[in-house]
């Protein structure tokens, strides 16, 4: 007696393909920048510059935001907030989080969905913390953290952050129980190649501490049974530090690091699609023949 063999499914083939492209394309762009920063190493600054003007020039565009007070600044989220609360957009995705969210491109951000970005810059794990009822009202579909290098910069212990980082999570899992929370792991930092005005601040966290304090907060994820994003290894070189590439002054990143980090995001959105179709494929048919 011979058995057919079961046809691939189409969800399946569909996230093969999806997921096998966008793997590619974030490993072209790393073996891309590698190859700069091997030129890198072999110029100097001024040719450097000339081979890659923008990684030089980029400057985030806060426009009159960047100037604004701590106050300030979370009236407006506060107000973006109440929009998005009273509007409901279909497909809306918050980001909360410091200067890195804060400063994403609205042009990389994956387009299949509505934004509400509620970084900070120099915001802390308890800072955010203390704001999340700002968005309360709002009917986020996904809702992105990525916190904790401040505290680090500021000197808070380890236990204070991932403390904080639970508090996080038990509030948004509680106010918005139908939303999907994605913790995302702490960047590392550009060690001894950093430009950054708190350069010595860095050089006073060891991207070691980063990669352990990482592994607490999937571990914390894996526990509250929500979704983590590790991105460290991503923008890390070989030495745990941050791609110099990637990032704009060993803090901050590039438009190059954004799209990597866009990526990942994309990648996961196409999961989420497949995954949706699939549960569809496996319900029952009410139909009656």
């Amino acid at each position: 007696m011979s058995t057919s063999a079961k046809p691939f499914p189409i969800w399946g083939f569909f996230l093969l393909v999806t997921n096998s492209i966008l793997m590619l394309a974030i490993i072209l762009l790393i073996w891309r920048q590698q190859k700069l920063t091997t030129v890198f190493a072999t110029s100097t600054p001024s040719e450097a510059a000339k081979l890659n003007p923008q990684n030089q020039a980029f400057v985030p565009e806060l426009g009159p935001r960047h100037k604004l007070s701590y106050q300030q600044w979370l009236d407006i989220l506060k107000q973006e907030a109440r929009v998005a609360a009273e509007k409901q957009p279909r497909n809306l995705t918050i980001l909360a989080g410091d200067s890195l969210s804060l400063w994403f491109p609205p042009d990389l951000l994956p387009e299949d969905r509505n934004w509400l970005n509620q970084g900070i810059s120099g915001e802390t794990s308890d800072g955010l913390l203390k704001r999340l009822d700002v968005f309360d009202s709002t009917k986020p579909e996904i809702i992105l953290v990525m916190i904790g290098i401040n505290d680090l910069i500021r000197g808070v212990g380890d236990e204070e952050i991932l403390a904080n980082q639970k508090q996080i999570i038990r509030y948004l899992r509680r106010t918005h129980p139908d939303t999907k929370i994605m913790l995302q792991s702490i960047l590392p930092h550009g060690a001894e190649q950093s430009t950054w005005e708190g350069r010595d601040k860095l050089l006073a966290i060891p991207n070691s501490r980063i990669r352990k304090l990482n592994q607490e907060l999937q571990t914390i994820a894996n526990q509250q049974s929500i979704q983590y994003l590790d991105l460290y290894p991503l923008f890390a070189n070989k030495e745990g530090d941050m791609r110099r590439e990637f990032s704009t002054d060993g803090l901050h990143l590039n438009p190059q690091g954004y799209t990597v980090w866009r990526t990942v995001l994309q990648i996961y959105s196409n999961k989420e699609l497949a995954s949706q179709f699939q549960q569809k494929q496996k319900r029952p048919s009410t139909d009656r023949i």
